[in-house]
C-alpha cells in the first residue's frame, strides 16, 4: 500500500482554498473579525506570504496524518512494520488484504471520517481554547465549522482518491 503524495497535496490546498471562502465578508468574514477583534489594520499588517506558505506547510502536515485517520488499511500494514512487499510476510496477512483491502476506501467513507475529527477532535480543543480566551460562541462555531468542513473534504480526498 503506497501513499498518494498527489492526494495528500490536494488536500492540503483544502484548507487555504476554503478559507478564502468560508472567511470572505460574503459569507462568515465581517462576522468573524467583529468577534475576533480583527480588523483592517491588523489585516493589513501581516507578511501575507509568510502567512500562507506556513500555512501550506501545516496544512501538508495534517494532510499527511489525517490519512492514517480515514484510510484503515494502513492500520493492517503498520502491524507487520510496514512494506507488504518484503519477504517473510505471514499468508494471513496477504489474505487479510486480499480479501479487504480496498474495503471503506471511498469519498463518503473518508469524508465521514473527517466530520468526525472535526466534532471530536476540533471542536472540544476549540471549545476549550475559545472558553479560556473569553471568545464569543459565534467566534467557537465560525471556526470549528471551517475545520470540520475542510476536515470533511481533506478525508473525502484521501481516503476516495485510491
Amino acid at each position: 500500500m503506497e501513499m498518494n503524495y498527489l492526494a495528500i497535496i490536494i488536500a492540503a490546498l483544502v484548507p487555504i482554498l476554503l478559507g478564502f471562502f468560508w472567511y470572505n465578508p460574503k459569507l462568515f468574514g465581517n462576522i468573524w473579525m467583529r468577534e475576533s477583534g480583527m480588523t483592517e489594520e491588523k489585516m493589513k499588517g501581516g507578511n501575507m506570504g509568510v502567512i500562507f506558505i506556513v500555512s501550506l506547510v501545516f496544512s501538508l502536515l495534517l494532510s499527511f496524518f489525517l490519512q492514517f485517520s480515514v484510510i484503515h488499511q494502513t492500520g493492517a500494514v503498520q502491524m507487520i512494520g510496514g512494506d507488504p512487499s518484503v519477504e517473510g510476510i505471514l499468508p494471513s496477512f496477504q489474505a487479510f488484504m486480499d480479501d479487504y483491502g480496498t474495503a471503506f476506501r471511498s469519498y463518503k467513507h473518508g469524508a465521514l471520517h473527517g466530520f468526525l475529527a472535526g466534532i471530536f477532535i476540533v471542536l472540544p480543543i476549540m471549545g476549550i481554547n475559545g472558553l479560556f480566551e473569553r471568545q464569543s460562541w459565534k467566534h467557537i462555531f465560525i471556526n470549528v465549522g471551517y475545520w470540520t468542513l475542510v476536515l470533511t473534504i481533506m478525508g473525502a480526498i484521501l481516503c476516495g482518491w485510491v
